[in-house]
């Protein structure tokens, strides 16, 4: 335990530095947040400081045990230090259940919110929510891994923790480090290439940054109310769906196909072809039922928020261009339902992961042929490997917790007072770290009461950690090794 509160008190003092660029931004805007930033790192980099000076000299190679507590620990500080800020300044000036709400959301890259009119907030504190999302995007776990070998311990543990996906051993370099450092430097040129992209096709500079964290990272926050509908523009709405799109793609295929020069690379890569292949068939159904319905007359209109919408929710990532509640009546179902998917294994974006449902219809298709045929060995392939039994096990584990987990935040939340409609879909939008839901979170929380908020984080947490990481830690045997 010396060693998990030694690395945590370090991390919690990096994690303070990552409030400056923020307060250096409100210094030189001036727009009255700047003492909130500067009480809120100074109480961040005191508090590592105080945890991490009585065992500063304890150094021992991290266990895989070790690993998942210190990565739920430190998703759980990173969430209650990260809405000091938002709880200290004046504007927004939330209290502490929704202040840690937001935080917690926005690392997790949720994007729901506890925050109405944006357009009239101080821009470092839009910086700072955008900010979260985007650390939280590849995990920040990851990126202390990369840039502090300096720890002396294991990185492999950690990344085994927060990475997401059934197959979490494969990895893209022969080293951790270098791997982490990899992703970081794709995750870090499509930022700088998105929001280049967005500048040049009108947004400010501040707006494009902003927006650029938020979209790479599948978050969805964004500087205005009407988030992307603000932008009244086919060419925002196309640039965010693209990069929405590549944040759903694994990194470590984007990684393959940077170093061999061939975009060809996610068409061979089975994941990706379920993936883009689902993207474009629900575009399909849903641009014909927006034209049919007649929501929109011109079938340019119908196409471009088709794809955008489908793509957002695919991803989990949450923006809007319009309230897609107020399509016909099964579009928003659909769309919610798509999200359960997410994206592909290795991605920012949330969900169950397109791998596990490639296996469980694998896994369907296989008992229909044992079924047939008794006495026949049919084995689960995948990229044209044979799968491990414990693999294609991981998978029913995993989707049996998860429903399991469903209905209990579920039921809490009735309990809580929210109707059926508000209540699944709160814990779907949760769970799958999607944002925007139906019912009375249709555009933000600010009506829940603080159990169902505090439920909410839980199943947000639950989601991004892929549920066992964090279940782990509960079980008694955990506490024995």
């Amino acid at each position: 335990m010396l060693v998990i509160q030694r690395l945590t008190g370090l991390l919690l003092m990096l994690y303070s530095l990552t409030m400056l660029p923020a307060m250096v931004f409100s210094l030189i805007i001036d727009d009255g947040a700047t003492d909130a930033f500067e009480r809120s790192a100074a109480l961040c980099m005191a508090c590592g400081v105080l945890i991490w000076l009585p065992v500063r000299g304890k150094r021992r190679e991290l266990k895989v045990s070790d690993g998942f507590l210190l990565t739920t620990l430190f998703w759980v500080v990173l969430g209650l230090f990260g809405g000091l800020p938002l709880h200290l300044s004046d504007r927004p000036g939330l209290d502490m259940t929704d202040a840690i709400f937001e935080s917690v959301s926005g690392l997790t890259t949720t994007g729901a919110t506890a925050m109405t009119g944006l357009d009239t907030l101080p821009q470092s504190i839009l910086l700072w929510r955008s900010q979260l999302q985007w650390m939280g995007g590849m995990g920040v776990i990851v990126l202390a891994v990369a840039i502090l070998p300096l720890l002396g311990v294991g990185g492999m543990q950690l990344v085994r923790a927060e990475t997401p996906g059934p197959m979490k051993n494969t990895k893209i370099t022969a080293r951790v480090q270098d791997t982490a450092r990899a992703l970081w430097m794709i995750y870090l040129m499509l930022t700088l290439a998105c929001g280049l992209a967005y500048w040049l096709a009108g947004m400010s500079v501040f707006d494009a940054i902003c927006h650029a964290f938020t979209t790479l990272s599948t978050g969805g926050y964004s500087t205005h109310d009407a988030s992307m509908g603000y932008f009244d523009s086919k060419t925002i709405h196309l640039i965010a769906a693209l990069f929405m799109a590549l944040g759903g793609l694994s990194f470590a295929m984007h990684f393959v196909a940077w170093q061999r020069a061939d975009l060809m690379t996610y068409w061979r890569d089975r994941e990706s072809q379920v993936f883009l292949g689902l993207v474009a068939a629900v575009t399909l159904l849903v641009t014909t039922a927006l034209l049919l319905g007649g929501t929109y007359v011109e079938i340019g209109d119908s196409f471009v928020n088709a794809l955008f919408q489908v793509i957002s929710i695919g991803t989990s990532t949450g923006y809007a261009t319009a309230d897609f509640t107020t399509w016909p009546s099964f579009i928003p179902m659909a769309l919610l339902l798509g999200s359960f998917a997410g994206g592909c294994a290795g991605s920012t974006a949330g969900g169950i992961k397109i791998i596990r449902v490639i296996l469980l219809a694998k896994q369907g298709l296989r008992e229909i042929q044992r079924i047939i045929h008794p006495h026949a060995v049919v084995s689960i392939k995948f990229g044209g490997r044979r799968l491990d039994a414990r693999v294609v096990n991981s998978v029913w584990s995993f989707i049996t917790v998860y429903v399991a987990l469903f209905a209990i935040m579920f039921l809490g939340l009735l309990a809580c007072g929210l109707d059926e409609v508000t209540a699944v879909s709160a814990v779907a939008t949760s769970m799958n770290n999607l944002g925007p839901g139906l019912g009375e979170i249709a555009s933000n929380v600010t009506t829940l009461n603080d159990p169902a908020k505090w439920i909410m984080m839980a199943a947000m947490l639950l989601g991004r950690l892929e549920l066992f990481t964090v279940l782990v830690i509960f079980t008694p045997a955990f506490w024995r090794r």
